[in-house]
Parts: C-alpha cells; sequence; structure tokens
C-alpha cells in the first residue's frame, strides 16, 4: 500500500457538481487500490492555483486533480508558475473533459481512478506532456479566439441541460446575434496573414468543447501546436460545418486553414473574446503564444 499521502484537489462544482456529488466515492476507490488521497476542496474560482502553488512550493511532488478542463487549467498554472517539476494524476469529473481525452485518459472516473491507481502503486514513470502560454497565463489543451469563445461564455451561462449537448446548445444561441468576424493579424512560421476571420483555435489537444474534434491531428506530446483559422463564414455555412466538426472531417474545407507552429502571434483591431482551455479570458487585442515542450509530467 501507498502510505504517502498525496494531495487530491476538486472542485466541488466542476461538472455542473458532478465532481463534489462524487468525490467520496472517487476517494474510497482510491484508498481501496492501495492510495492515500488528502482532499483539498475548492472555494472560489482561482483557489486551486493558489493551492497548487503553495503545496508545490513547500515540497510536494506528486498531485492529483478530479474535475474538468477548468479545474485542470488552474492546476497546471498552479505547477508551471512554481517552476518545479510535479507528476500530475488527472480523474476527469467534468463536462467536456477534453484534456483526459487528449491523454487518453477514460472519460468515465470509475474507469479512470483503477488506471492511475495502478500506475501511482507501481511507480510507473510520468509521461511528458506538452503545454502552452498565452501571453502570461498557461493552458493545458487550447486557446480560442472569436466566435467559439463567444460560445464557450454562453455554454457557461446555460443551466437548463447538462454534458456536451451545452455547447451544441450554445453555438446556437451564439448564432443568434450574428457571427463575429474580427479583423486579425497573425504571424506563425515565417507567415503573416491579415484579414477577418471567424475564429482561430491554437490546439495541444484533439478536442475542445467536449464534442468538437475541432484539430483531429493534434498531439499533446508531439513537439507542436495546431492552428486552425477559419475564414469569415455565413450562419448556414456554420449549420452545414458542424457535423463536420463533430467528426473531425472539416479539415479540408474550403474556409479552413492549419498550420502546426511553435509559436504565434496574434492582433486584432478591436478586444475580442478568448478563452484558455475554456475558461473565459478578459477582451483583449494582443496574443502572444507559445508551445511549452513536456512542460508537464502525466501520471
Amino acid at each position: 500500500m501507498n502510505t504517502v499521502p498525496i494531495p487530491l484537489f476538486f472542485n466541488p462544482v466542476a461538472g455542473r457538481g458532478r465532481s463534489g456529488r462524487n468525490i467520496l466515492q472517487v476517494t474510497a476507490l482510491l484508498s481501496s487500490r492501495g492510495i492515500n488521497p488528502v482532499l483539498v476542496r475548492s472555494e472560489s474560482v482561482g483557489d486551486l492555483e493558489t493551492k497548487v502553488l503553495a503545496a508545490v512550493s513547500t515540497g510536494t511532488k506528486r498531485i492529483l486533480v478530479a474535475g474538468g478542463d477548468g479545474s485542470i487549467h488552474e492546476v497546471v498554472n498552479g505547477i508551471l508558475r512554481s517552476g518545479e517539476t510535479v507528476e500530475l494524476g488527472v480523474i476527469p469529473t467534468g463536462t467536456g473533459n477534453d484534456f483526459a481525452k487528449a491523454c487518453s485518459i477514460p472519460v468515465n472516473w470509475e474507469d479512470a481512478v483503477p488506471l492511475l491507481a495502478e500506475r501511482i502503486r507501481t511507480d510507473t514513470p510520468a509521461h511528458p506532456v506538452d503545454a502552452g502560454r498565452m501571453n502570461d497565463r498557461y493552458f493545458a489543451n487550447s486557446v480560442g479566439i472569436g466566435f467559439d469563445a463567444k460560445v464557450n461564455r454562453i455554454a457557461r451561462e446555460i443551466r437548463w441541460c447538462n454534458g456536451d449537448l451545452v455547447y451544441l446548445v450554445a453555438v446556437f444561441k451564439a448564432m443568434i446575434d450574428g457571427v463575429i468576424t474580427p479583423h486579425v493579424t497573425m504571424k506563425f512560421s515565417g507567415q503573416t496573414v491579415e484579414g477577418p476571420i471567424t475564429l482561430a483555435s491554437v490546439s495541444n489537444g484533439a478536442w475542445v468543447g467536449g464534442m468538437f474534434h475541432l484539430a483531429p491531428m493534434a498531439r499533446n506530446d508531439d513537439g507542436a501546436l495546431d492552428l486552425i483559422y477559419v475564414e469569415p463564414v455565413s450562419r448556414l455555412r456554420i449549420m452545414a460545418l458542424l457535423p463536420m466538426l463533430m467528426r473531425g472531417s472539416h479539415i479540408d474545407q474550403p474556409e479552413i486553414n492549419h498550420f502546426r507552429v511553435t509559436q504565434c502571434q496574434l492582433t486584432a483591431t478591436a478586444p475580442v473574446p478568448s478563452h484558455l482551455d475554456g475558461e473565459v479570458q478578459p477582451l483583449q487585442t494582443h496574443f502572444e503564444i507559445e508551445l511549452l515542450q513536456g512542460a508537464l509530467r502525466l501520471l
């Protein structure tokens, strides 16, 4: 039995309360598999990041997180802000669980916990995983700028439906007042692209919003990020593209542009919405994005 206590960080409202409802079962299952978790609860937005940073700063070298992409986002920012090497175990109890999918972690926590416990118990070496930075914040899975960030903000306000359906409903709501097409200048890989776009996504993982296979070629351990930007499209065209986005078969469509990058700079003529791992960011005009190869150690 692994008697060394391992902090288990969790957000009780993640997954629309699913994380809080299941956390005692998660700890019981870990304990039955020989792991000694110590619960650390988030009390407010940003609290997980602060508590992870404090734990790592006092010598913690292995942490677990139960939650969704927002919880993982905070934990990753706490780890990377510390500058220390920390092993991270992920238990998906969120809504979209995009990072878990990118890491081939079962999205059902009851399946994920025994696999994680076995890796801890047998001291399986942690797997290096890429991360990224946008301006002064880190991300584990993706950056979204433009229409998908607007969709993400709306999805967070929807309370009457659950699961991946939230993001599909948010797409329809986001189209009601029109499709935003900010004018931007993008610089990457020695190229400069200028003009209006519907969205720009810089992906470390293949999935965003739970159900959208936006970057099917993306791998979070391949030493590259995948820039996908979409030229201006109508509401009708978005409707036609949606099924392709869910299947990951949209890349060869004429409005879709894809490049593998390690750095990307985007400047908009007016403030635009953006998100990091689904977390809404302040309206901004300038985005400096870069790859941090192998910055995370995944249990």
